[in-house]
């Protein structure tokens, strides 16, 4: 029996392949969310196509750091078997993720001054929350459809 193109073309994808492929796709997701938002959203201004690339690039940077923080911090509450512990691991994910994404504006703000501004209700905190949430979810969507494709 023949082989098709296909099989002949499939090859193994390495680990730091698969890394780079997934940091880079959801760096474009982010760019893509970033740039719809700017246009289409009177609160969210970007000056250039290139601060929003760069700034989706140290977004996708500073999640991924607020993920891992998020994750050791749980993985010690995890070792620990009662209640109360839970409800800490709870609490402290919850303010992990939520005060982080104060300190990501802050950096935004330092970074970038005047060339990306989240303006509206808190100062621009709740344009920025959208923003993010948003990447998030389509990062997620484009991730689970890829899995789809398997």
């Amino acid at each position: 029996m023949k082989k098709t193109n296909q099989e002949n073309d499939s090859k193994i994808i390495s680990y730091r392949q698969q890394l780079f492929l997934n940091y880079f796709v959801a760096i474009l997701v982010d760019l893509a969310v970033l740039n719809f938002f700017a246009e289409y959203w009177n609160t969210v201004t970007i000056t250039t196509f290139g601060i929003s690339f760069l700034v989706a690039v140290l977004l996708q940077i500073l999640l991924k750091m607020t993920i891992a923080l998020e994750h050791r911090i749980a993985l010690y509450f995890k070792s620990h078997d009662s209640f109360k512990m839970k409800a800490y691991r709870i609490l402290s994910t919850w303010f992990i993720l939520f005060s982080s994404k104060f300190a990501m504006l802050g950096i935004l703000e330092l970074i970038f001054a005047d060339q990306i501004v989240f303006s509206g209700v808190f100062h621009g905190v709740v344009a920025f929350i959208v923003v993010v949430t948003t990447m998030l979810l389509c990062e997620y969507g484009v991730r689970r459809i890829y899995q789809a494709l398997a």
